[in-house]
C-alpha cells in the first residue's frame, strides 16, 4: 500500500516526554525510598518505565498509522490503548501483593507519569506550528524582463 499522507509525523515529544520522566524519577525514586522503604522506590522506577514505554509505543503507532493513511490514525491509537490496557493489568496481577515491589506506588507512579506525559505532549502540540491545510508556497523571485539588467547575471553587451 502507498503512503496517502504528507503530514510530518513528528515524534519529537518523546524525547521531552522522557527526559523529563528521568528527571523526576531521578528525585522521585530516592525520596520515595527514603520516605516510604526501598519497595515504594522500585515502584516508582518500574511506573516511570511502563508510562515511558507505553506513550513511545503509542506515538509509534500512531505516526506509522499515520503516514500510511490518516483514517488510520484513531483505530492505531485505539488499538495500543486495548492492547497496553491488557498488558498492563496482566502484569500488575502476576505481581506478589507483598515482596520486592510496593503496587500501591506502581499504580500512583503509572497515574502521575501519565499526566506528566499528558502535560508535555499538550505543551508541545499548543507551541507547533501545525497547518490543518498545506502550507502556501514560498513567494517566488521576481523574473527579470528581457530589457532589464540581471543584477546577479553578466552585464549585458551592447
Amino acid at each position: 500500500m502507498n503512503p496517502t499522507s504528507e503530514a510530518p509525523w513528528d515524534l519529537s515529544f518523546l524525547r521531552v516526554g522522557a527526559l523529563v520522566t528521568a528527571a523526576l524519577t531521578a528525585v522521585a525514586a530516592p525520596v520515595t525510598g527514603l520516605l516510604a522503604g526501598w519497595d515504594a522506590a522500585v515502584g516508582v522506577l518500574l511506573g516511570a518505565v511502563v508510562v515511558t514505554a507505553f506513550f513511545v509505543v503509542s506515538g509509534v503507532a500512531v505516526a506509522w498509522a499515520g503516514r500510511i493513511n490518516d483514517a488510520f490514525t484513531l483505530p492505531a491509537a485505539l488499538g495500543a490503548f486495548f492492547v497496553k490496557a491488557l498488558v498492563l493489568f496482566a502484569v500488575l496481577d502476576a505481581l506478589p501483593e507483598e515482596g520486592w515491589l510496593d503496587r500501591l506506588t506502581l499504580a500512583w507512579t503509572v497515574v502521575v507519569g501519565a499526566l506528566v506525559w499528558s502535560g508535555v505532549h499538550l505543551r508541545w502540540v499548543w507551541t507547533r506550528q501545525l497547518y490543518y491545510v498545506p502550507p502556501p508556497a514560498p513567494p517566488r523571485p521576481p523574473a527579470t524582463s528581457p530589457g532589464r539588467v540581471d543584477p546577479t547575471g553578466p552585464p549585458e553587451r551592447g
